[in-house]
């Protein structure tokens, strides 16, 4: 018996029960019902939700039976088309009610339904619900219909079904000045639970970003002309929304033409985002022969949602969604390539249209589904939800940041159009009311800005010198303090600290010949010794060169230095921390040079400094390739300060005057000044 007790119920339960009665079930129920029919959410939501809303457990459990005998008689699997059938000559004059999924197209001068499920492409339909309900024409809708049997004279009987009655799965009607009012009985955190349990998942069991990762998946349904993708493993349910959460959107798993997505060029028939809320395509890999036509005319869209189709100029407000799996580990991603790899050509290749997508929601972030994930508590009846999505399409929340932030000036209008679209689409699912507080829409913000810039990190990492600027940013009105937002998967914020670091630990970077930069901090410790040197096992090739020329510098001078005791009586040891893990190649000699000189001497280091730059065995500096990528990513980071070999005084012109506000440079000759200015002894 235990295993059928009820849920415990928490006061969230009760809450949501009391402020919208009738409105919400339980999910638990959902999969009870679902595991014997394979049927979309919503379907199965519409039916508990006319028979289950309740908190009483009687009440539940004998609409439990309604909804169970409802799917049993009326809902038809694939594989019992005949049966239905049947059914419906056998009703002697009258109608037989069904739950399928309806579609219909035109042939010559006639509308004709295929009932999918009750497998028959020739339904007779009364021409008002096709024109009441246009989504019969694009993909189908589900829908109760009542069929009856009546013999076709002329046809000669071969098409003998008519739809009497249509009503589509959704609710009649739906307040949304309601719906906001009863928002604000609500605590914030209280709302973000509830719209989690909505989705099907516990909200308990995730932190607070994953919970608002999950509701960015929602954005696409409640903004106008949201363009989101998500790529990461398999099995997080990247599609779920789509397909399952709202009748309103239409999962492509496949390529498709010009036509089907933005209508005929004779206007006869209207396209996909022209009719849906989103569209959205599953498999991106799968794309790779979608024709080129499809995203040239989709890159004009996602840009303005407008789009030409023979003489006349057309419009849709349809999101575009894309989902795809990764193959490989993000960090090696990270590392060797970029975050649009798996992508087919077709779209990786056209930057602008790459250059058109407001939020890269990283998909690795999203655990794979699994029980403990799904919640047993209530939330709102599908139905309802994707009917407060829809009404919220139609109000605007673009400029709420303006009241308390300012966009960074690495922002370029296209990028502040996206920041605002997210924040907007976050706003309507969080604080639908339009009431946030300066930090509850720092949190949205900096989610924005950090979605944004995944996008324009990658493009900067394919190539193009239009992307380089992605050091996003906000300003506080209240203090014009400047806050910077990085991307968690290459390093994070604030690795280097603003505090001082122990004598004998420094920060560095080093820069590949293909601009990749790594950020590292080398940490010297001193021990009771005879002047050796000990590495860890992690400092290798490169690395372990470039300190080991650096030590013979540094024991062959000791006594110049007046270090000549302490390193005649200490032994140091080398460790080396890879922050943003990019185990690249990388010469930092006079970085271990200055942490050798702070733990001899027990003096830290200016915080927040970094030192660049590498040395011969004789003590000559050696330039960095490039000074533009290592101290924009140190200033990303957190550095204040930034020690240069003086050869690279002449690259510090190519450097943005952004960083050059932020990061102060120091110039040294040789190892001994750098040690000297980093330590602060004249």
């Amino acid at each position: 018996m235990r295993e059928h007790a009820p849920p415990a119920r928490d006061p969230l339960d009760d809450k949501a029960n009391q402020i919208f009665s009738g409105k919400v079930v339980r999910k638990d129920l959902v999969r009870k019902v679902k595991a014997g029919a394979n049927v979309p959410a919503f379907v199965l939501e519409f039916l508990l939700g006319k028979y289950c809303a309740s908190s009483d457990e009687m009440a539940i459990m004998l609409g439990l039976k309604v909804v169970n005998d409802t799917l049993a008689r009326n809902y038809i699997r694939a594989d019992e088309a005949t049966v239905a059938q049947s059914k419906v000559k056998e009703a002697h004059g009258g109608t037989y009610t069904f739950i399928d999924k309806v579609k219909v197209r035109l042939t010559d001068s006639d509308y004709w339904a295929e009932g999918v499920n009750f497998g028959n492409r020739f339904l007779h339909i009364p021409v008002k619900y096709v024109r009441d309900y246009e989504r019969l024409l694009m993909g189908g809708i589900w829908a109760q219909i009542d069929v009856r049997f009546e013999y076709d004279e002329e046809s000669g009987g071969k098409h003998p079904f008519w739809i009497d009655k249509l009503a589509p799965i959704q609710i009649a009607a739906f307040d949304v000045d309601e719906y906001c009012r009863q928002r604000d009985a609500l605590s914030s955190e209280e709302w973000v639970d509830l719209m989690i349990r909505s989705m099907g998942y516990e909200s308990s069991q995730m932190s607070r970003r994953l919970k608002l990762l999950f509701l960015v998946r929602l954005v696409p349904l409640c903004e106008r002309n949201y363009n989101l993708i998500e790529l990461g493993p398999r099995g997080t349910g990247k599609s779920y929304a789509v397909q399952e959460l709202s009748p309103y959107g239409a999962l492509l798993t496949g390529p498709t033409t010009v036509p089907n997505m933005f209508g005929h060029m004779n206007g006869r028939q209207k396209g996909m985002v022209s009719i849906w809320d989103i569209v959205a395509f599953d498999e991106v890999a799968d794309l790779q022969k979608m024709p080129k036509e499809v995203i040239t005319t989709l890159k004009t869209y996602c840009e303005s949602g407008a789009f030409q189709r023979g003489k006349e100029a057309d419009s849709g407000e349809a999101s575009i969604a894309m989902f795809g799996n990764t193959n490989q580990p993000v960090d090696v991603m990270v590392q060797t390539g970029h975050l649009f790899a798996p992508m087919p050509e077709v779209i990786r290749d056209d930057m602008a249209f790459l250059d058109r997508i407001h939020f890269y929601l990283p998909g690795w972030e999203i655990p794979k589904m699994r029980n403990d994930l799904f919640t047993d508590h209530y939330g709102f009846v599908v139905d309802y939800l994707a009917e407060a999505l829809r009404s919220m399409r139609k109000r605007n929340f673009t400029e709420v940041v303006d009241a308390h932030f300012a966009l960074g000036s690495h922002l370029n209008a296209r990028d502040r159009k996206a920041v605002r679209k997210t924040v907007s689409g976050l706003m309507k699912i969080i604080y639908p009311h339009g009431q946030a507080s300066a930090e509850e829409l720092r949190e949205i913000l900096e989610l924005a800005l950090e979605g944004r810039r995944r996008v324009k990190e990658q493009l900067k990492k394919m190539g193009s010198f239009e992307f380089y600027h992605t050091s996003f940013s906000y300003q506080r009105n209240a203090t014009g303090e400047e806050c910077f937002v990085g991307v968690p998967e290459q390093g994070g914020r604030d690795l280097i600290s603003s505090d001082p670091l122990a004598p004998g630990a420094v920060y560095t970077a080093s820069v590949s010949a293909d601009g990749t930069v790594g950020l590292y901090r080398l940490e010297v410790a001193v021990s009771a010794g005879n002047g050796k040197l000990k590495m860890a096992g992690r400092v290798t090739g490169a690395m372990k060169e470039s300190i080991q020329r650096a030590f013979s510098y540094l024991t062959a001078r000791k006594v110049e230095f007046g270090l000549g005791r302490e390193l005649d009586t200490a032994d140091l040891h080398v460790e080396v921390l890879d922050l943003r893990n990019n185990k690249m190649e990388a010469e930092m000699g006079v970085a271990f040079f200055v942490a050798a000189f702070s733990a001899l001497r027990k003096a830290p280091t200016s915080a927040a400094t970094l030192i660049l730059g590498d040395m011969s065995i004789q003590g000559n500096t050696k330039p960095l390739r490039s000074l533009a990528e290592p101290l924009r990513v140190a200033m990303d980071n957190g550095a204040k300060r930034a020690l240069i070999p003086i050869e690279n005084k002449r690259d510090f012109l190519e450097v943005s005057s952004d960083i050059v506000e932020q990061v102060d440079p120091v110039f040294y000759g040789d190892p001994k000044a750098a040690a000297f200015k980093a330590l602060g002894i004249s």
